[in-house]
């Protein structure tokens, strides 16, 4: 069982149909020679796999971030605090899902690039081992994902 698709077809500007080559993988596997998030990005150079990696890396970790900080301060407009809430969701909605598409470049640094970006996001913003001691501990302006 063949387990990439290797050929795709297309229209030209001059409105031929074309062929061309791509190596979709459809199950993980390992290597820097792989398509994340863009058309041939991060193409076949090392460098710029661990770029993308340190991305995904990253967005993992802001992901977590917004679902723990608090930025709305007591006694804010309720409304003007209802927008920025919904500001705020939208962003990390939108982050979540561009992690769920690197991941799904089925390449098995990217999905492990995402898990360690949410654990240690987690660690940092979310566990209480990096928390401040003493005062009321404030609840974020996001309820956590489910």
């Amino acid at each position: 069982m063949v387990n990439m698709v290797e050929t795709t077809s297309a229209w030209n500007t001059t409105g031929l149909h074309v062929h061309r080559k791509s190596l979709m993988h459809m199950s993980f596997h390992w290597g820097h020679k792989s398509e994340i998030l863009f058309s041939g990005w991060p193409g076949s150079s090392s460098g710029m796999y661990a770029l993308a990696l340190i991305l995904v890396f990253v967005l993992a970790m802001i992901v977590e971030w917004l679902s723990y900080c608090s930025i709305i301060k007591p006694g804010a407009n309720k409304v003007a605090a209802g927008f920025f809430q919904t500001a705020m969701h939208t962003v990390r909605a939108g982050l979540s899902y561009m992690v769920m598409l690197a991941v799904m470049s089925f390449n098995g640094g990217v999905f492990l690039a995402a898990v360690f970006g949410h654990a240690v996001g987690f660690l940092v913003f979310g566990s209480k081992a990096f928390r401040k001691s003493g005062g009321s501990e404030k609840l974020p302006d996001l309820p956590p994902r489910k």
